[in-house]
């Protein structure tokens, strides 16, 4: 679905459902270019908004505090009360508005009841963070409805939190804040340590980012997700006792680690080993891209999909082999799978023009070895998360 087709369903169903006249606000996915699981680490990313979006009508109405909120993609909906907001059985989408909801409170603001509906095009499971999307597409809303008065950074950190507290994933940063700071023709070379960041212009010239779907769901409430952070943490207090300045993977050299890795069990070793690579690699990408060297940029990839592989133990069949397809194609400079891992898509850089023959070339293997079709996205970097240019509310 088209995202203005998108926008008028949602506006459609609002009506429908709750009357009146309703804040649109549209939130992105995001890409990341390179720099993937370093973010709770303190690390460097290099992500950008897409243009793939959660649409959320929002308006108040006129309740002290009953809430209403319907999913449209789910054709669901959960009423609660600003008295009684906790953490729904159910989990799924409701802990990511209520999480929300939740944090502000924690502020002092006084909301009153509100009815939303939401729907998106960012295909759920694919690593495009469309979780991400829809806690900032709630956070940004409430904060215009109510006139809180957060400024992006603190509207990015407060969405974070409702991950964290309500949905029960440690997340980094890095989703959030790529939805809600993304620059169109942009990437943003993040510091996750200090939430400083600077837009880097890119321009791929004769290529172009093409997204395959692997189709295989993954879920970061998965327990792995969390033992990988607690296998940093491990291997940084270990760092520290021989490097007291060390405060996160970050700070430490392959050379430091080194010198402990008779310390650390070798499944730590690798994972720590991992993000300092990375780390590193993020940085050689923004002097690539500076530097107009895609095919620079292109081979980073290719490396930072062997660490998630061998090293940090996040990949998964489908999308090695998608990754693999791609090294032997030479219109692809580069690729890598997105995101938290175990499913979801890979990234490429594809020569213009090519993307059809080389989807075409593997489609069938893949799906005759997976039983299952591979989904195919051409996407733009975009401005992160705001009020729809298409304003249906009234004051």
């Amino acid at each position: 679905m088209t995202t203005q087709a998108l926008k008028d369903r949602i506006n459609t169903l609002f009506k429908e459902k709750y009357n009146g006249s309703p804040l649109l606000i549209q939130s992105p996915g995001r890409i990341n270019i390179i720099g993937e699981h370093t973010d709770y680490n303190d690390g460097f990313v290099l992500p950008g908004a897409i243009d793939r979006y959660i649409i959320s009508a929002m308006a108040r109405n006129g309740s002290p505090d009953e809430c209403r909120v319907f999913a449209a993609d789910m054709d669901e909906e959960i009423r609660f009360s600003l008295d009684d907001v906790k953490p729904s059985e159910k989990g799924s989408w409701q802990n990511y508005v209520l999480g929300v909801v939740s944090e502000i409170g924690k502020r002092g603001v006084q909301l009153q009841g509100f009815d939303i509906v939401f729907g998106g095009n960012i295909p759920k499971g694919s690593g495009l963070s469309s979780s991400a999307a829809l806690e900032n597409a709630i956070t940004f809303g409430l904060n215009e409805l109510f006139g809180i008065g957060m400024s992006r950074t603190e509207m990015m950190l407060l969405s974070q939190k409702a991950e964290h507290n309500f949905v029960g994933v440690q997340c980094g940063i890095m989703d959030q804040f790529a939805s809600m700071q993304g620059k169109g023709e942009h990437v943003l070379l993040l510091d996750c340590r200090s939430l400083d960041f600077s837009p880097v212009a890119i321009d791929f010239s004769d290529y172009e980012i093409l997204l395959i779907n692997s189709n295989v769901k993954h879920s970061l409430a998965d327990s792995a997700y969390n033992d990988r952070r607690e296998s940093c943490e491990s291997g940084v207090r270990i760092l520290q006792s021989a490097f007291p300045e060390i405060k996160a993977l970050r700070d430490a050299s392959e050379t430091q680690l080194s010198e402990v890795k008779d310390r650390l069990d070798p499944d730590t070793y690798e994972k720590c080993l991992y993000v300092i690579q990375e780390n590193d690699r993020v940085q050689e990408a923004v002097k690539a891209i500076k530097n107009n060297d895609i095919p620079l940029l292109g081979s980073l990839l290719f490396q930072s999909h062997a660490g998630l592989e061998h090293q940090y133990e996040v990949s998964c069949p489908e999308l090695d082999f998608l990754v693999e397809k791609a090294r032997e194609n030479n219109d692809i400079l580069g690729s890598r799978m997105m995101g938290g891992g175990f499913g979801g898509c890979t990234i490429n850089i594809i020569r213009k023009g090519a993307a059809e023959a080389f989807v075409a070339s593997v489609e069938e293997e893949y799906t005759r070895k997976f039983d299952k079709k591979p989904s195919i996205y051409n996407v733009a970097l975009t401005d992160g998360t705001g009020i729809s240019e298409t304003v249906f509310y009234k004051n």
